[in-house]
Formats: C-alpha cells, structure tokens, sequence
C-alpha cells in the first residue's frame, strides 16, 4: 500500500511540475528508462524475420542521423518530422507530461477541419479532454485564455485554441524540448542512427 502511494504522489508531482525528475526515486528512474528503452527497441529494430520487401521499407523510413541532428535544431522540425515527434512522445510520456503534445496535435488537427458541424463536434472534444477543470488531459492554462475557449464553443472556429496551442508549444519550447535533447533517450537515438547502437541496452 505504502508503495503505491509514493508511486501515485511521484506521478502527481511530474504531471504538475512536468518532469521534473530530481522528484522520482532512482528505482523509478530505472522504470522510466526501462520503459522508453523498450520502446526505441520497438521504434528502431528491423525483426529478422520480416521479408526483404518489408526490411527495405522499414529502412527507408527510419530515422537517418541527419534526420536525428535536425531534430535538436528546433521543436518545430523535430515536431515536423514523423518519428522525430514520435520520440518526443515516448520521451513525454516517460515522464508523464504526454498532454502537452497531445493537446498540441489536437489543435493541429482542429485546423485542418473544413466542415463546421465536425469542427463543433472536435471542438468540444478538445474542450473536454483538455480545457475544463479536472479534464482527463488538463492542460495548464492561464483563466483569460481558458475563458477565450469557453466563449468560443458556441460558434467554434479554426483560430479557437490557436492562443492555448502557443502556449503549449512554448512551454514545451522552453522546458520539454530541451530536457528532449539532453536527455538518454535522445543520445540512444543519435548512436542508433549512426549504427552505433544496434542493441539498445535494456
């Protein structure tokens, strides 16, 4: 019982802070990396036992190591990169702080909806997966921007959640991303492209 609870009070205090991870245990710090480890193995490793058509596929369509170099030149191109934002993912989400591009990718979504009856219906989606109090994503947003979404639902349009979506992205600009770039996972990344790191260590 006393395990679960400092389990749920480590998770409580990295969804708040997000990741903050002088906060976690050095045993949760090895989950955390088990974790994200089991998942690059996921996201980089050709099985063997694939056909050849199938393994040429696969490796044009895996991250090269310029593609993993761009990736610490800005968020934007590693967001605009496919597997470059998958891994900022399973970064996010090791740390429990995965709302933010999730949130992020909701808007960018949003956007691109023609039809106002979709709109109004992703709109409120949104709305409540992220915005209302105590959501299941909460994101955490001043109340004069919050207020904005509110007022908007009734008539939604594409520019509805354009002010939270920059805030998001600039709290993951700022705090995130950085810690991304500088973190194991990216540095694993960076060898993997290169052919260095063919077996990622478990």
């Amino acid at each position: 019982m006393r395990e679960n609870l400092v389990t749920v009070s480590t998770r409580s205090m990295a969804f708040t802070d997000c990741m903050k991870t002088t906060d976690l245990s050095t045993e949760k710090k090895g989950i955390k990396r088990k974790n994200w480890r089991m998942r690059i193995r996921f996201f980089l490793k050709i099985n063997s036992s694939q056909s050849r058509s199938k393994l040429r596929k696969n490796r044009a369509y895996r991250p090269t190591a310029d593609d993993v170099n761009q990736w610490a030149q800005s968020l934007d191109k590693l967001l605009s990169h496919k597997y470059g934002k998958a891994a900022f993912c399973i970064f996010l989400k090791s740390e429990f702080c995965e709302e933010n591009i999730e949130f992020w990718t909701a808007c960018e979504d949003f956007r691109a909806i023609a039809s106002q009856a979709e709109l109004a219906a992703k709109a409120n989606s949104i709305y409540e997966e992220f915005i209302k109090s105590e959501a299941p994503k909460e994101i955490n947003l001043d109340f004069h921007t919050k207020n904005a979404i509110v007022k908007s639902l009734s008539e939604p349009s594409a520019t509805s959640f354009l002010a939270a979506q920059k805030k998001v992205y600039s709290l993951m600009e700022n705090n995130s991303y950085p810690r991304f770039i500088h973190s194991d996972l990216y540095k694993e990344l960076c060898a993997a492209a290169k052919g260095e790191g063919k077996h990622i260590k478990s």
